[in-house]
């Protein structure tokens, strides 16, 4: 159960898990089932979905929702809440097109959990009922809360936190309109500073919690990561694991890659220039390999730690180097990215938009690239990056710290240095980690075996997926 699904609706690597991490379950004889709110990318690219079952009043004030059956792009069998009061509107996933959250989240997440849990109490007209439901963030944490008070003993659950800084934090109130008993609004249930937590009700009701990595699953349990719900999940550790996200090696790989004008792999890694060229072309950069390119792809937040990079940006590109950023959010961050790049239309570009094209270019044509998160439970395009011959400068921290090992003389003695690691979010800090990977980069020998030891590294979904698996076994 998740609140996104690649390649219709996604804002981020939620909707790339929800996608492909059924798939590789699949594919080790998992009976999985992926349920989806019914938004109108979803429903239009399903005209045939028919009708599997009708939720006429599920408690409180949630709306009827009537349930539609299809299969996702990998045929793995999707179930579609449709409910068009609640989801078919415009703008985004939980915002509208000013950015502000939707005002009715609680009822549009509601429905999604409540379905959920009334799905895994068995429903006849579906013919098939889960022994486990699995919840993805603060959308669908209140699943395992619905279970826990209308049918403790249908199905066990598992809740993974993708983002502990989203928790879907709603007024007192809405416990009555989401057909709770007010008793779970309670320090031992969904009440969280005087309101309603879905995330906390995942934390505190499910059998089981994940992460999507482990050294994210160690940082959530502290005050500076944890953002406030720390001292619940140290008192729940003995249920708590993580569990590295993979990514989809088909769609993401060099040698096979559609978007890039010269394909290769670790063999090759040499004809990678082809797609530095195009991509200095594509963003109007002076087309040379004389200079690093270093690459961004990211989403405009405090958590990406991109005003980091604004603070040495200057310095960097006097190294010389070219900078080349894509991605949208906050509008402050976007604004100062495209003011740099008016200033140095020689050394800076920025596209302020996504595009999934531009994005495999980037991941293919830079030479370096850049991930400066303050957090980062997972990650994706440092694993991307690494797939691509491109070495990432990351910080050190969840799941960059679990994939990227750091260029220094012991892990190049033996053979694992992949990219760069700085510990500290400060600009000095990045600025370091961006002048040895320069440095290294200028030394060819040195850099071609740093590509291809991430090059080397298997990132798929099959060994994570696996541990999903024994964890599912366990519990029934």
């Amino acid at each position: 159960m998740v609140s996104e699904l690649a390649p219709w609706v996604k804002t981020g690597g939620l909707g790339e898990v929800a996608a492909t991490l059924p798939a590789a379950l699949r594919a080790l004889g998992v009976d999985v089932r992926v349920l989806v709110p019914g938004y109108p990318a979803v429903l239009h690219a399903l005209p045939h979905a028919g009708a599997a079952a009708d939720f006429p009043h599920l408690g409180g004030v949630l709306p009827r929702a009537l349930l539609r059956a299809a299969e996702t792009p990998a045929g793995i069998p999707l179930f579609v809440v449709e409910c068009p009061q609640l989801y078919t509107r415009p703008g985004g996933l939980y915002q509208d097109n000013n950015g502000v959250d939707w005002p009715d989240n609680h009822l549009r997440f509601g429905l999604l959990s409540r379905v959920a849990a009334a799905i895994a109490s068995g429903v006849d007209e579906i013919g098939w009922r889960p022994a486990i439901v699995h919840c993805h963030d603060w959308q669908t944490g209140l699943a395992p809360a619905y279970l826990h008070y209308h049918a403790p003993h249908a199905a066990r659950t598992v809740c993974s936190i993708h983002n502990v800084a989203y928790q879907g934090v709603f007024p007192p109130r809405t416990l009555q309109e989401l057909g709770l008993p007010p008793q779970a609004f309670a320090i031992n249930g969904v009440e969280y500073h005087g309101k309603l937590s879905f995330l906390k009700a995942g934390i505190q009701y499910a059998d089981r919690l994940t992460t999507v990595s482990p050294t994210y699953a160690r940082e959530i349990q502290t005050e500076a990561f944890g953002f406030g719900l720390d001292g619940l999940l140290r008192s729940r550790a003995d249920v708590l694991c993580g569990i590295l996200n993979g990514i989809d090696t088909r769609r993401w790989n060099p040698a096979t890659d559609d978007y890039l004008v010269q394909r290769y792999d670790g063999s090759c890694v040499e004809s990678k220039v082809a797609n530095k060229s195009a991509l200095q072309r594509r963003v109007r950069l002076p087309v040379t390999d004389d200079v690093p390119l270093l690459g961004v792809l990211s989403r405009f937040t405090h958590q990406k730690g991109l005003d980091l990079l604004l603070d040495v940006a200057q310095k960097v590109i006097r190294q010389p180097a070219q900078i080349v950023v894509l991605g949208e959010g906050e509008k402050a961050l976007a604004a100062k990215f495209m003011a740099l790049a008016r200033a140095h239309r020689e050394r800076c570009a920025a596209v302020i938009r996504f595009d999934e094209p531009l994005a495999h270019l980037i991941e293919a044509g830079a030479d370096i690239f850049v991930m400066p998160s303050r957090y980062e439970p997972c990650g994706l395009n440092q694993m991307y990056s690494l797939r691509y011959g491109t070495p990432p400068v990351v910080r050190a921290t969840g799941g960059l710290a679990d994939t990227v090992v750091d260029c220094n003389e012991r892990t190049v003695q033996e053979g694992t240095a992949n990219g760069f690691v700085f510990e500290e979010p400060t600009p000095a800090a990045l600025l370091k980690a961006l002048d040895r990977a320069v440095t290294t980069w200028r030394d060819r020998v040195a850099w071609r075996r740093l590509q291809r030891n991430g090059m080397r590294m298997d990132f798929g979904w099959e060994a994570s997926a696996l541990r999903y698996r024994d964890l599912y076994r366990a519990l029934i």
